[in-house]
């Protein structure tokens, strides 16, 4: 397959820095081929952040079964088969080697993965000049049980989340998580369930991608470390969800596939996907507390949609849901639902989950029902 086969025929021009020359950058395309030889023919400090979900390499014996002896629907791909634990240590490291080449001097990575790679990968990353700024955990609220009962449950994975080496300047949007966390610091365990419902692409009744992964937990990496305009990266494409997320937040994106089946699938997703309207763009920082489930991880899930418009039981106020969690009110006053509540009402506290109602076919409902919805729906 050729190395750059254009699955779409739109391009924009950028500048190669270490030529001045202007080049092309194909944004908003999936590049069909192999991922480093797609890589290599990229130019060099060209991409703002990349995100890399590589191959595992999970090493599986056979075939799964449950104690009723149905079949679990593990991945048994031949993209995740590497015939030595050496030859993986080889491709790990050239692909980490050109992602470092054509991120920007102030550009970072973020890969995620399991125990059976994520240790291979932080010292192939380390090795290369990277320079470690965080492991999150990423901790499903939904995971698989171990079947046979020899270990315990695996309910988490780990992202790295690096820049271009230790002095290197980055982007993080530090304030915009707080007030996505209700205006409680962001930690480094992050609870998402796994990618499921609606969400979970189909085809004939079968998962298209056996390791899809949630929208929202690329919301959240995409709303802390990009800005509008900023060009992302993902060499292990899949089905498309960062270019979905990116489209939706405004930024630009491109993505690498070699399966004709994933790509089919995210080009039909990223079409559907419809980006935010500017003001919900905007993000704002502030500072509160927080209730067990944050105002924003409804946002990040899809159950308040950027761009949504709430209103108080009587309607006399009405404010606009943004990107990172925040509202904004008709007269430009922006906080979190707690703060812009109080605001609002000349008040010295409010309690914005009670405060604020959104249109249902029943009528206007307080959100806290949104909450109370996604608790049963993520058993948490």
């Amino acid at each position: 397959m050729g190395v750059l086969e254009k699955i779409r025929p739109a391009k924009a021009a950028v500048i190669a820095p270490s030529l001045a020359l202007p080049v092309v950058l194909p944004l908003d395309q999936i590049l069909r081929g192999d991922c480093i030889a797609t890589m290599r023919a990229l130019p060099a400090k060209s991409v703002d952040l990349i995100f890399a979900d590589p191959p595992y390499n999970l090493q599986l014996g056979g075939d799964l079964a449950r104690p009723d002896g149905s079949h679990v629907d593990a991945v048994t791909d031949e993209w995740d088969k590497f015939a030595s634990l050496e030859i993986y240590d080889r491709f790990t490291r050239e692909w980490l080697f050109e992602a470092k080449r054509i991120l920007k001097d102030n550009g970072a990575i973020w890969v995620i993965g399991s125990y059976h790679n994520i240790f291979k990968v932080g010292s192939a990353i380390q090795d290369l000049g990277y320079w470690i700024l965080n492991d999150i955990v990423w901790r499903k609220s939904n995971p698989m049980p171990n079947f046979k009962g020899t270990r315990f449950t695996n309910a988490h994975e780990t992202l790295i989340w690096a820049s271009m080496g230790e002095k290197a300047r980055y982007t993080f949007n530090y304030r915009s998580m707080k007030t996505l966390n209700d205006e409680l610091q962001m930690r480094s365990d992050w609870e998402f369930p796994v990618c499921g419902g609606p969400e979970r692409l189909k085809k004939d009744g079968v998962k298209v991608h056996p390791t899809q992964k949630p929208e929202a937990l690329i919301y959240r990496i995409l709303l802390a470390c990009t800005k509008p305009g900023d060009v992302v990266l993902d060499p292990f494409f899949g089905t498309g969800t960062t270019g979905a997320v990116a489209k939706r937040l405004g930024r630009r994106w491109i993505g690498i596939e070699r399966e004709a089946d994933y790509i089919a699938a995210a080009e039909e997703r990223i079409a559907a996907a419809l980006p935010l309207d500017e003001s919900a763009l905007k993000t704002m920082q502030s500072p509160k507390t927080a209730p067990k489930v944050a105002f924003g991880v409804l946002v990040e899930n899809g159950y308040l949609t950027a761009g949504r418009v709430l209103c108080d039981a009587k309607r006399k106020h009405r404010a606009l849901v943004r990107a990172d969690g925040s509202l904004e009110s008709v007269c430009g006053q922006t906080g979190s639902i707690h703060k812009l509540g109080s605001l609002l009402q000349n008040a010295p506290a409010c309690n914005g989950w009670t405060f604020w109602h959104h249109e249902t076919p029943d009528g206007l409902k307080p959100i806290d029902t949104l909450r109370q919805t996604y608790l049963l729906a993520t058993q948490i």
